[in-house]
């Protein structure tokens, strides 16, 4: 087909209803980018002869060497049919497990996706996983069942063997959706129920709950694949073909003279055909007949594939007759019979108008986007569409019109930046010189050979003897003159050369967005609104009407830009654009210092900021990285800065140590990164720590049997060659520890004694709290809005009934003695007050409720209002690094059972309830910033204390006033500082009265391996401390599934190894998941006869959990 004009792609951008906006979703390795080789070859843009081959959408050097798509890229193709032509967009996006968030970018972008499975391998984690990507973004898939060339070369099956194998591929990717509609069904009437009940208020015993209620009503025929309904093509991509079923059915209606439409109902399915009757009827298993599928669609492909192979010439020339193909002699004479087949299948059926027709027929334009989806899209967090300002739900409409008007708001979505080489950009391009200019440049070539000859015969004159030429003399000086314009205008061309170079050196930032609606044009000026950005408060200072053109006030989360450039997206071209229209995928130039990673553009600041994207891995690999040479430290932090900005998932932090670390989703991630750091945004040399794993540390009830399993206190205890355990950690003088585990401790001055005990928490509860994390957060938030009485906007419903449900789950699994009120007695959350730890108070005289924002919040006048802060603060920071290894605590819970203050204390809360009491929150503050900036070193300097004393204004009462000042300024620091010091030793002392154990990050592991590889998998597994948790084998094939779970910290090089013990045969997805104890004892010692017999007395065998605290420390 002849290559489409960027003219031509223009003119289809505003026929809102011809445009298609795709992507092509699937697991690593099931075909999508050959895929999309076959569509992009439709179009004249690569050989069809190299689709396949060339993997044209994977543009990086990386993803050619390891044949796998890196991230998501886009282009634009024309398809005509019949006398429809239609723009599709059509977006690649990878496979591999670490950059499922470039997959997150494409969905957002898509109205539809092709979801693409392989047919020998089936449903497989990662098709699981974009399935549920798509279901969540609203969007609708249709189904590519690939590679069926396998089944006939690969696993020889039989055409009949072949259809029932296809057939529970398409049972398999129907069984998913039905879950996630089911799920969704029955969430809906849950909320409905509520919603009744509260209106209702019927006995709970009349109610009897059925389960399956509602899902008999609802329709969802219209979610499932199936042949018959036009959603599932059947192709092979490197060979060329494909099909959908309606292509047979007008074919054989012809012939057999059965109507299309009957055909196209019993294709697919039991049904088989009478030949003598000429009519199709049911049941073809039970009666031993070959069903329709098999009879006139597969038989035919198979007795075409063994013709090839077997190299039959005769029949090839009657299949090729009969079906009216030319094949050249080029590819008939080939010596691979692969290529015959290709140039043979490729007319016949061929697979971009399989696939693009089903498209067409089935995929909605972005007219027709639903308002679940708009209304999805426009509530960020647990707001709901309702809650959002008029102006903000009159946007609604502008969504669903998709209108291209003047008038219209212009509304675009930035899902990701990615970074281009400024050589690629369309100004940078050599461009075709017209005939003008080849002329022009013809003219001067030949007066510069013109002036070359004049200067060369001039040089001749001046080497004769002197007399014979009078004008010697200033010829020679006209020249001179001459050199020396030609020495600047040399040195002009090399500064403009170097500064060329330089410019085409810098990577340049294109956002990858979509516009939703409205035109957006060149230049045009725009708001640029972040994440935070909340209408409903920028309202009050801006007008709805205004625009980024005019002088505004400043609005937090809100600036202003201009769109300096526009491209059509086409693979690795990029085409200027002047405009473009609504529904359409473009990308935008100029947004680098706006946008970091995705955002929300809009000419009304009444449009909300997008809900963010959902991203399936978790970034867990960490690195240090620095520089080989000091010197080049600048140019690591601009290009971490880039790296930051380029890739929608990297995380990128500097610690307080001063390293700079990457976080990662993978290794093959972790090396990505590297590399694009090296070569492409730092262009340094750097070297790389080892991984830096995270851990958790916990503590356990105390164990009931020993290292050798006997009862612990009935054997006798030897001689103790080692320090045991109470030995190692002495606890310092001043510090009291009961025997069961509450530490009392004063603080330096005595001026106030905390009691604090440590208690593991139900694991339950803390995947409750882990779960519920931005639940807990905005918590926090609409506590601190009620403390400081701001105007918050009306707290939403939807959200309290979340927190009441919340707290009634906390309630349901913090029962028993131990834990009687305990849920409303929680102080705070942590670390970072949002984490799956708990602070308990449990002393008399105090109420502070994090349950607040429920309604029963109290304002409560105790002496310990000033300094509640500073406990919260210590149990913050002694969460966020325990006494192992300064890492993160999880599943604690610290209950303060004593908080006595002396007198001074109690006198100082007294005085800042005074006339003077803003002067008290004034000094609070004061006192907070000495903290940050002094208690890290856990030093303070003479002046910083004179500093917190002089800036307590001075209050009326002068004793009260000399006493705060005794009470701030001794030698110890500021009382809210050492409060919070205090607090964070005695949670530690209180942990370490506990038995101690660290919790190691897991990952769940899925390989696929065949029967005479398991063994060696198993080998691997188990050399790296994993688990294996099920194995199965795939229906219909060889190949075994096995699930197991594997430390992060095990995991590194694991991929490589399998794949080397196995010769390529298994590879294995990791995907992290949870936590898990390490059930040892990092500070285990023998101490019984029984132990020392069997660990020996040196008990040199180290064990895992010391391992791990080693390495980190």
């Amino acid at each position: 087909m002849v290559l489409t004009s960027v003219e031509k792609m223009v003119g289809l951008q505003k026929k809102t209803s011809g445009i298609r906006n795709i992507c092509i979703l699937a697991h690593v390795d099931h075909g999508k980018t050959t895929l999309a080789d076959c569509l992009i070859s439709s179009n004249g843009i690569i050989s069809s002869r190299l689709a396949g081959k060339l993997r044209y959408l994977d543009s990086r050097e990386d993803e050619q060497i390891r044949g796998i798509t890196m991230k998501s890229s886009a282009i634009s193709l024309h398809f005509v049919k019949g006398d429809q032509e239609y723009l599709i967009n059509l977006i690649d996006s990878p496979g591999h497990v670490d950059f499922s968030s470039e997959v997150s970018t494409a969905v957002r972008l898509c109205d539809g996706c092709i979801i693409v499975v392989d047919a020998v391998e089936g449903v497989c984690p990662q098709t699981q996983a974009v399935l549920r990507q798509a279901w969540l973004e609203n969007i609708r898939p249709v189904l590519v069942i690939n590679k069926i060339d396998r089944l006939i070369v690969e696993l020889k099956l039989t055409p009949q063997e072949a259809y029932l194998h296809l057939k529970n591929i398409l049972e398999q990717v129907n069984a998913i959706t039905g879950a996630l509609f089911t799920s969704k069904v029955l969430e809906e009437r849950a909320e409905k129920e509520t919603e009744s009940e509260s209106i209702s208020d019927i006995a709970p015993g009349d109610q009897i709950y059925d389960w399956s209620a509602g899902l008999e009503d609802t329709d969802d025929s219209h979610l499932y694949f199936s042949p018959d309904h036009g959603n599932v093509v059947f192709a092979s991509a490197i060979d060329g073909w494909g099909f959908g079923i309606e292509h047979f059915a007008k074919l054989y209606s012809q012939k057999i003279g059965i109507k299309a439409a009957v055909l196209l109902k019993t294709l697919w399915g039991d049904y088989y055909l009478n030949t003598k009757a000429k009519k199709i009827m049911k049941g073809d298993q039970s009666k031993g007949k070959k069903p329709l599928f098999v009879q006139l669609v597969l038989d035919n492909i198979w007795s075409l594939y063994e013709a090839v192979m077997k190299r039959d010439k005769e029949k090839i020339e009657k299949i090729v007759t009969s079906l009216g193909l030319k094949i050249g002699a080029r590819e008939s004479r080939h010596a691979d019979p692969k290529v015959h087949l290709n140039a043979i299948c490729s007319q016949w059926l061929p697979i971009s108008d399989a696939v693009l027709s089903m498209v067409c027929n089935k995929l909605p334009s972005p007219l027709d986007i639903t308002a679940e989806r708009v209304e999805k899209l426009m509530c960020v967090g647990a707001r709901t569409f309702d809650s959002l300002p008029p102006e903000t739900q009159e946007l609604k409409s502008a969504f669903m019109k998709c209108s291209s008007e003047g008038t219209a708001p212009v509304i675009v979505f930035v899902s990701k930046m990615f970074a281009v080489d400024a050589k690629a950009l369309p100004h940078n391009k050599p461009r075709p010189l017209t005939q003008e200019e080849i002329a022009h440049r013809r003219e001067l070539a030949k007066q510069r050979h013109a002036e070359k000859l004049a200067a060369n015969q001039g040089k001749e004159l001046s080497e004769k003897p002197p007399g014979e030429n009078s004008s010697e003399v200033t010829g020679s000086a006209g020249d001179t003159k001459g050199e020396e314009q030609q020495l600047t205008g040399q040195v002009e061309i090399m500064t403009s050369k170097a500064m060329k170079q330089e410019a085409n050196n810098k990577e340049s930032f294109i956002a990858f967005a979509r516009v939703f609606s409205g035109v957006v044009q060149r230049g045009q000026k725009i708001f640029v609104l972040g994440p935070k950005y909340d209408p409903a408060e920028s309202l009050h200072k801006l007008s709805s009407q205004c625009s980024a053109t005019d002088d505004l006030p400043l609005v937090p989360h809100m600036t202003c830009c201009t769109l300096e450039n526009l491209y059509l997206l086409m693979g690795r071209e990029l085409e200027d654009l002047e405009e473009v229209p609504a529904g359409n995928v473009l990308g935008i130039g100029g947004l680098q210092d706006f946008v970091l990673k995705s955002a929300t553009l809009s000419t009304s600041p009444a449009c909300p900021p997008f809900t963010p994207l959902n991203f399936e891995a978790t970034p867990i690999v960490r690195v240090a990285v620095e520089p080989k040479h000091p010197s080049d430290m600048p140019q690591l932090v601009k290009g971490m800065k880039l790296l930051n900005q380029a890739d929608p998932c990297v995380q990128v932090l500097i610690q307080e140590t001063g390293e700079h670390v990457l976080v990662t989703a993978g290794e093959v991630h972790l090396q990505r990164c590297l590399d694009d750091l090296k070569e492409r945004f730092a262009k340094v040399q750097i070297s790389v720590s080892a991984p830096i794993i995270p851990f958790r540390e916990t503590i356990t009830r105390p164990p009931k049997v020993d290292m050798v399993n006997e009862e612990i206190g009935k054997q006798q205890k030897v001689a103790v060659i080692h320090q045991t355990k109470e030995d190692q950690n002495k606890i310092p003088e001043g510090i009291q520890v009961d025997s069961d585990g509450l530490v009392t401790i004063s603080t330096p001055n005595k001026q106030a004694t905390l009691s604090v005990r440590a208690m593991p928490l139900p694991e339950e509860v803390t995947r409750l709290l882990e779960e519920n994390s931005d639940l807990i957060r905005t918590m926090e938030q609409l506590n601190t809005s009620l403390n400081e009485d701001k105007k918050t906007h009306e707290i939403n419903q939807k959200t309290l009934d979340r927190i009441k449900e919340f707290k009634q789950k906390l309630e349901q699994n913090l029962q028993g003695r131990k834990w009687r009120n305990a849920v409303d007695q929680i102080w705070s959350f942590g670390p970072r007050k949002c984490g799956p730890n708990i602070l308990l108070y449990n002393f008399e005289s105090y109420k502070k409720s994090v349950w607040q924002c429920l309604g029963n919040a109290v304002k409560e006048v105790s002496k310990y209002r000033d300094f509640e802060n500073s406990i919260v603060s210590g149990f913050q920071l002694a969460t966020l690094s325990g006494p192992m290894c300064e890492e993160p605590l999880m599943g604690v819970c610290f209950t303060v059972e004593k908080w006595e203050m002396n007198k001074v204390g109690e006198m100082l809360s007294i005085s800042s309830q005074d006339p003077g009491e803003c002067g008290a929150t004034e000094h609070k503050q004061s006192e907070d910033t000495t903290l940050t900036s002094g208690f890290t070193d856990g030093v303070y300097s003479v002046n910083e204390h004179q500093d917190s004393s002089q800036s307590v204004p001075k209050s009326p009462e002068k004793i009260s006033k000399h006493k705060e000042d005794v009470l701030l300024a001794d030698c110890y620091g500021p009382f809210s500082g050492q409060l919070i010091a205090t607090m964070k030793e005695a949670c530690r002392y209180a942990l370490q009265a506990k038995p101690q154990r660290l919790m190691a990050a897991m990952y769940t592991c899925e390989i696929m391996a065949t029967a005479e590889v398991l063994g060696r998998v198993y080998a691997v597994l188990s050399k790296r401390e994993g688990r294996v948790l099920q194995e199965e084998m795939k229906e219909g094939t060889d190949v075994f599934i096995i699930k197991a779970v594997l430390p992060v910290a095990e995991s590194f090089g694991f991929a490589d190894e399998i794949r080397k013990r196995t010769s390529g045969l298994a590879s294995p997805q990791l995907v992290f998941s949870h936590w898990e104890i390490i059930s040892s004892d990092p500070f285990w010692v023998p101490t019984t006869e029984e132990e020392y017999l069997h660990f020996g007395e040196k008990a040199d065998s180290e064990n895992q959990a010391r391992k791990y605290m080693n390495a980190t420390g």
